[in-house]
């Protein structure tokens, strides 16, 4: 694979934008150190475009192979980054220091970098890397800064400029948020704490800066050490010069004092912890919320969801007055045993018109009622499901509708019996807090589903519905999707059915997941297919391959890192072509895992293939091998998640791959089972895909071939041979058209190819293939010839009479082939 630039000569860094403006370069690694995204201003600060960089180990850019590292802090020292595979540190959550980077040109940057770790509910993980590269300042702070943030602050400080970047932070915002000033100084504070309360408090900043007034939210931090989250009340202050203007924002917090009216905040610390919506499953989340309210702040709860339904396109929707069908999905009481415990969990329920659970659901918002109300008295008569708040001896009852994405879910119902006080206004609030953090995990499962099942529906259509019975080959295959929060992926299979009786075998996996990954492994699969009608060898197809995702991804290059991946970039694949004439392979690989052999002996092996680089960098060449294959050999083509699973090494994976391969079997689907069942203790963490082959061969009886002279004469002779031929294989029906495809196909090489003229003709049980090859590249096509034409109508009338036919090219000439089908022979 290509080298970076190296360096020229020790060069001052220059990491000042040519206009005058801070920046922040970003960039996404994997746990393994390769790129995975590349921002615009990353490709501005060290020059290489995304498409240059990703995929690629982050070691390459180290100016000394190794990360000349100066930690600050928390980090640690320049050990930690591994020389070998430019992996950030392993068993940390965060790192920052300054390291040696190679600019595209060859200059040395040192450049510092904070990096954060993020793993999902999936177990996927991820480093986010940013970089502030300042700017010219724009003026000088001095002592005025402090007396503006010491005099105008109290408590932990921090002060952003107007482009709410980090300039100052106090010894107590340093503690609150484990970081010095020196490492948080020109980034924003996504950057520094990537959390939605650090998005909603830079909006509210942006406030400030916009309009002057100040703003107040209330934020959690974790500092380091600590078992628990703090609650801090914060407060946004413009901080202004003496002419009036907004020059900073001081963000100044202070440690909430737990009063009574607080309460809820801190409870709901409290609760954040325990976790409501920790998967992607609704009925589990509503548990999660049911278990978070009982005994918290009800003896009794009970989550509904609407019946039926509400569409994805259904925005803003309401519930009308009327009656309202839901469903029991989640129920949990201070009492096992109880009545209201019996409510049958899975059972459905109407509630009535103008019931308290009615009317919050078309109000759209939570309300508290005691049992005497005329609403909930009058729900209990009316309602012979709502006997449970008599019998139980329930007093106050609270009603949340799950609302999220602008449609109403469902709502929970929350009672009091055990506890003699009544529900307060902070219990609603506490309440449906815990209720919208429910709601929107509960909509976003519904919208994973949704766009799960459509992404699985995408990819079964694009992947083969069914795998040809094809002479040379007896196949099987398997296709598992990822069993990840990520979603289904890229992996892609198929089988083609090529001229000469040969077959290809291809297996390709795109990166990333979701509908577009999908939709680019439609793209490729397609474009394989494509260029294999043509028969280029395997090197020649990826290479337009690689060719066409380069195209694909400019074409959605101005989308970001996102969309050069929904391009294609990245993507690895296999091509396999064999000859059941010649018993040879001719395999060439894009990145991907090569293919496993079992010769019919037992032995078991990986096929010595040249792995060449993803599909996508460009520039960079693919190499084909020839093997010979014996008759009755397996072969097994496979993606990366088979051999990734979590527990186990790759020896190990390619050992316990290669035990199922070699066990005898009665059908290929069993040995796919059996690989499978080796290899998956578990859901696997990415896509997979298996294709199992058995080779067969067309043995001499099958096959015949004749050496023609250049010579209009030997017309006659090759159509006398072809229907000799025939007769000996009992196919005296297929004759006549069989002499007509030979008789045109020979005229043609003879009167505008060159020597030497070969005729081959084979016969599996359900095809008749003609060929006539010679040593001219030149390759024939169909005209339409004009009344008074003598010649011209050749092809024309092999493309009528036979099922399909065309030409392939080889470094000796050019083969036109014809194939008849014998069904009905």
């Amino acid at each position: 694979m290509e080298q970076l630039p190296t360096s020229p000569g020790e060069r001052p860094a220059e990491t000042n934008a040519s206009d005058g403006s801070t920046y922040t370069a970003t960039a996404t690694l994997s746990e393994e150190g390769i790129v995975t995204e590349w921002s615009e201003d990353a490709h501005r600060l060290l020059g290489y475009a995304p498409a240059e960089i990703v995929g690629l180990p982050a070691a390459r850019l180290l100016a000394d192979g190794a990360g000349n590292a100066e930690n600050a802090g928390n980090a640690g020292n320049a050990e930690d980054i591994d020389e070998s595979a430019g992996r950030i540190p392993s068993g940390q959550d965060r790192w920052s220091g300054t390291v040696a980077l190679r600019h595209r040109d060859g200059r040395r940057l040192e450049v510092r970098l904070l990096a954060h770790r993020w793993t999902s509910t999936g177990g996927n993980t991820k480093w986010f890397v940013v970089s502030a590269v300042p700017g010219e300042p724009r003026t000088s702070w001095g002592e005025a800064l402090k007396e503006w943030t010491f005099t105008q602050s109290p408590c932990f400080l921090a002060v952003f400029d107007a482009d709410l970047r980090l300039v100052r932070a106090n010894a107590g915002m340093e503690r609150a948020l484990s970081l010095t000033e020196t490492e948080m100084r020109g980034l924003r504070l996504p950057e520094i704490a990537p959390d939605p309360v650090s998005d909603e408090t830079e909006r509210r900043m942006r406030l400030v800066v916009e309009t002057g007034e100040p703003q107040h939210v209330d934020v959690f931090v974790r500092p380091t050490g600590a078992r628990t989250e703090q609650g801090l009340a914060a407060s946004l202050a413009p901080l202004r010069d003496a002419d009036g203007r907004v020059r900073a924002v001081c963000l100044a917090a202070h440690e909430k004092s737990g009063t009574a009216g607080e309460r809820p905040q801190l409870l709901l610390s409290d609760v954040d912890t325990a976790g409501i919506g920790t998967t992607m499953d609704s009925a589990r989340t509503a548990e999660e919320l049911a278990d978070a309210a009982v005994p918290r702040i009800a003896d009794f709860a009970v989550v509904d969801l609407l019946e039926p339904p509400p569409r994805a396109d259904e925005h803003s929707s309401r519930p009308a007055a009327g009656p309202v069908t839901v469903t029991h999905i989640a129920v949990r009481s201070l009492l096992e045993g109880s009545l209201e415990s019996q409510v049958p969990v899975g059972g459905t329920a109407v509630y009535p018109a103008l019931s308290p659970p009615v009317e919050c659901l078309a109000a759209g918002r939570g309300a508290v009622y005691t049992t005497t109300d005329p609403a909930v008295a009058r729900w209990v008569a009316q309602d012979p499901g709502a006997a449970w708040i008599g019998h139980s001896g329930t007093h106050s009852m609270m009603m949340v509708p799950l609302r999220a994405g602008g449609t109403t879910l469902g709502l929970a119902v929350f009672s009091r019996h055990q506890r003699q006080d009544p529900f307060h206004p902070e219990d609603l609030w506490l309440a449906e807090e815990l209720t919208s953090k429910a709601a929107v995990s509960i909509h976003n499962a519904r919208r994973h589903t949704r766009e799960h099942t459509t992404t699985m529906t995408l990819q079964r259509s694009l992947l083969p519905h069914s795998l040809p019975d094809h002479p040379a080959l007896e196949i099987a295959s398997r296709y598992l999707p990822a069993g990840t929060d990520a979603g289904v992926g890229g992996d892609w299979f198929d089988v083609i059915p090529l001229s000469g009786a040969r077959v290809a075998l291809v297996v390709g996996d795109v990166v990333g997941h979701g509908i577009r990954a999908s939709a680019t492994m439609g793209r490729l699969r397609t474009a394989v297919r494509t260029l294999a009608d043509v028969d280029l060898p395997p090197d020649e197809l990826l290479t337009h391959l690689d060719d066409l995702i380069i195209h694909l991804s400019a074409d959605e290059g101005e989308q970001g890192a996102a969309a050069e991946a929904a391009g294609g970039i990245g993507t690895t694949c296999l091509y396999v072509v064999y000859d059941p004439v010649t018993r040879r392979c001719t395999v060439a690989r894009a990145g991907h895992p090569p293919p496993a052999v079992v010769s019919p002996e037992g032995s078991a092996y990986l096929l010595d293939v040249p792995a060449g680089p993803p599909l996508g960098l460009g520039g960079l060449p693919f190499e084909t091998i020839e093997a010979e294959i014996p008759e009755g050999s397996l072969l097994a083509l496979y993606t990366d998640g088979l051999l990734q699973p979590r527990e186990r090494d790759i020896d190990e994976s390619l050992d316990s791959m290669f035990a199922a391969l070699v066990r005898p079997a009665a059908s290929l689907d069993t040995v796919c089972d059996r690989v499978l069942a080796a290899l998956l203790t578990h859901r696997p963490d990415d896509d997979v895909a298996l294709l199992v082959a058995r080779t067969r061969a067309l043995h001499a009886d099958k096959v015949v071939v004749w050496e023609l002279p250049s010579d209009p004469s030997v017309v006659a002779r090759a159509r006398r041979y072809t229907t000799e031929q025939l007769t000996a294989w009992g196919l005296d029906e297929a004759a006549f058209v069989t002499e007509l495809v030979v008789s045109e196909l020979v005229t043609n090489a003879i009167r505008y190819g060159a020597p030497p003229i070969e005729l081959r003709l084979i016969h599996d049980d359900s095809t008749l293939l003609c060929e006539v090859s010679d040593a001219s590249s030149t390759a024939p096509h169909m005209r339409r010839a004009r009344t008074f034409d003598e010649g011209g109508r050749g092809l024309l009338l092999v493309a009528q009479l036979a099922q399909r036919w065309g030409t392939r090219h080889s470094a000796l000439g050019k083969t036109i082939w014809a194939e008849q089908s014998l069904v009905g022979f």
